[in-house]
């Protein structure tokens, strides 16, 4: 475990100590070192600035501010729950606070010969800090800011998600300029969010690993091994069992697998054909365990004859289904969190579907689980951090993720969980989860969709508050989508009037054009057409931060996030009964009403254009007074046509 640094006003005061070092000998930038407007004073534009002077006013700054409050957990929710009046914005720092200082064109992967970089870094997003708040967040979803892995890494930065070591931070992350190191940094970046009234989520990924993971020398048995002579396969829709890759299964195979699943027949999952098996060795000892390149290495026995053969670890796929499309995990391999010997391969079966044969308490590798749940205690010691995101949420096993709050609340008592769960379900909520993915971003492009999920969510109510976003680093920008910019308006609109938590991928506000990985909802097409060198996942980007404000969505998220917080206890209730659907005359127009049951005496009313291109009437058959003020569009008259895609919103008096 790294060292504990000081956190809090401290880390600041150290950041800004070196700042003013710097300063002192600072001498005009060549070539120049421009930032963006909205980093300075709000106004969008390129601007030239002596670094060391303009960082060290930031952070002046926020030590001279008072601390504002944080907001508290709702009377009689579960500790972390928080997150039910949280406004996310979701940063990957190295992206989302980046810029082409030097205004070339290119934004470096490398640090400038000065010592600056232009990808981003804790300090710069620290610059970020009050563009954040100003668009109404109290909370930040930081993606992963551990060190990266090299072996089989895409682009000329690798994956985030490619953790080498996850108590160590990316190096990336902290300006060479200042040599204070990356944890120096994110200590300050914390302590200036939480000066704002923010809190930090940071996300981790419990499931896998890099390759070339810094545990491997040591605990090779925390890992799957293959023999090193198996190739990997050239094209992922091959399915030849002689090179490695998801193993190949039978129409009829897939069809039991998937009977199995939904029946919750655990005990009778198929395995990989034995060829696939067979590629599998035992993990090698750790005396054996040396570096090839970027790759590890190791000896151990040929399954199939006993003999010494040289062993490598492999790369991963999709946990679910078996018969997934998504091209192959090159940089990450599957932690190995159960040791059986009849289960000693990566399959469906082992990584998320466990057999009930493999998924026992005297299956469990305990020293790993051991080690994965001393992770979350040092980010809270050494940075205060208040929260984390499970990636993989719903590949972990239920009893790791209890393991893993459990220390972590030990600490904090309201320290939130968030995890990638799709299935609002109370068993979801029973494992004391705050927040999750949901269903939302899928559900809300298709207006039918959408219509029955909100008749559900009449009767149902939500056990597990979701994440409410248009889009996020896996897909298409919702701007992509028909409607574009419009329909992201709409989306994050609709979600910010439901009871999940409204979530700002970074740089939805600018209507960034920019992809960050090819995760879902992409075309074959699409996906040719975006190499990892155009993906913000794997190499050096940065947002459109010079948009003009009449070309970003920023006025209208900073009022519709406002509007939530006026009427926050209303929209995070999610018992059954407190979203009401209504029925329009008009098709491409619906509306639904946010009321408390126990007292209806007022509540909220939502209407939305679901139509791309054309504007509709307003609807005459609701429950609404025709002089209800818009409380989105206060300029407009109260009954003025729906533009294309447009949401409007009015306090009402039901009679329900």
């Amino acid at each position: 475990m790294t060292p504990r640094i000081t956190v809090g006003i401290d880390a600041l005061e150290t950041l800004s100590a070196k700042l003013h070092e710097l300063m002192a000998r600072e001498t005009p930038a060549d070539p120049p070192y421009a930032i963006p407007g909205r980093w300075l004073d709000g106004v969008p534009g390129p601007r030239n600035v002596a670094p060391a002077a303009f960082y060290a006013s930031v952070v002046d700054r926020f030590l001279a501010s008072a601390p504002r409050p944080f907001t508290p957990t709702p009377p009689g929710a579960i500790p972390g729950d928080w997150s039910q009046d949280a406004i996310v914005y979701n940063l990957l720092v190295r992206y989302g606070a980046a810029y082409d200082h030097d205004r070339d064109g290119h934004v470096l992967p490398s640090p400038r010969a000065d010592g600056w970089r232009e990808t981003g870094t804790f300090l710069k997003a620290i610059a970020l800090l009050p563009h954040i708040a100003a668009l109404g967040c109290n909370a930040i979803h930081l993606l992963p800011i551990t060190s990266i892995g090299i072996d089989g890494n895409k682009g000329d930065m690798g994956s985030a998600y490619a953790i080498r070591d996850p108590f160590a931070l990316d190096d990336h992350l902290a300006e060479p300029a200042l040599g204070l190191g990356p944890d120096a940094e994110f200590a300050a970046f914390v302590a200036a969010a939480h000066r704002l009234g923010i809190r930090v989520v940071v996300e981790f990924v419990f499931r896998t690993a890099a390759k070339d993971s810094a545990w491997a020398a040591e605990h090779p048995e925390w890992f799957y091994w293959i023999r090193a002579d198996v190739p990997d396969r050239a094209n992922p829709a091959d399915r030849s069992e002689s090179t490695y890759g998801a193993p190949p299964f039978t129409p009829e195979e897939l069809k039991a697998i998937y009977d199995a699943v939904g029946q919750g027949r655990f005990g009778d999952l198929i395995p990989p054909h034995q060829t696939y098996r067979d590629f599998f060795t035992a993990p090698p000892a750790p005396e054996t365990v040396h570096k090839v390149g970027p790759a590890w290495r190791a000896t151990s026995r040929d399954p199939r004859t006993g003999d010494p053969v040289e062993v490598r670890i492999p790369g991963a796929f999709c946990d679910w289904g078996p018969d997934s499309d998504q091209p192959p995990w090159t940089d990450v391999t599957y932690l190995r969190l159960y040791d059986h010997p009849d289960f000693n391969y990566m399959a469906y079966n082992t990584v998320r579907m466990y057999a009930e044969q493999l998924a026992r308490p005297e299956n469990v590798v305990e020293p790993l689980w051991d080690r994965l749940a001393d992770v979350i205690p040092h980010y809270q010691q050494a940075f205060g951090v208040d929260g984390i995101m499970i990636d993989m949420g719903h590949a972990l096993p239920a009893e790791l993720k209890r393991r893993l709050l459990d220390r972590a609340r030990h600490n904090d008592p309201d320290f939130s969980l968030w995890t990638e769960e799709f299935n609002l379900s109370p068993a979801a909520r029973a494992e004391s989860i705050n927040l999750c993915v949901g269903p939302f971003m899928q559900t809300v492009r298709n207006p039918q969709y959408f219509r029955d999920w909100l008749r559900w969510l009449e009767k149902a109510g939500v056990d597990l508050p979701f994440m409410a976003m248009a889009e996020n680093h896996d897909t298409p920008r919702a701007a992509h989508f028909p409607g574009g910019p419009a329909y992201a308006l709409m989306a994050q609109t609709l979600g910010a009037f439901l009871p999940g938590a409204p979530y700002l991928h970074n740089g939805i506000e600018l209507n960034d054009p920019g992809t960050v990985n090819t995760g879902y909802d992409f075309t074959p097409e699409e996906v040719a057409q975006l190499p990892a060198s155009k993906l913000a996942l794997f190499s050096a980007a940065a947002l459109a931060w010079d948009a003009p404000d009449a070309d970003t969505l920023i006025p209208a998220l900073s009022r519709l996030h406002a509007l939530r917080r006026d009427h926050a206890a209303l929209l995070r209730d999610a018992r059954p009964g407190t979203v009401i659907p209504f029925d329009t005359s008009d098709p491409a127009l619906f509306a639904f009403a946010r009321v408390n049951p126990d007292a209806p005496t007022a509540g909220l009313l939502v209407l939305a254009n679901y139509d791309t291109t054309s504007p509709h009437p307003f609807p005459s058959d609701l429950p609404l007074h025709p002089s209800a003020p818009d409380l989105l569009h206060p300029d407009l008259s109260p009954t003025a046509p729906l533009a294309p895609n447009q949401v409007r919103a009015f306090l009402f008096a039901p009679s329900i």
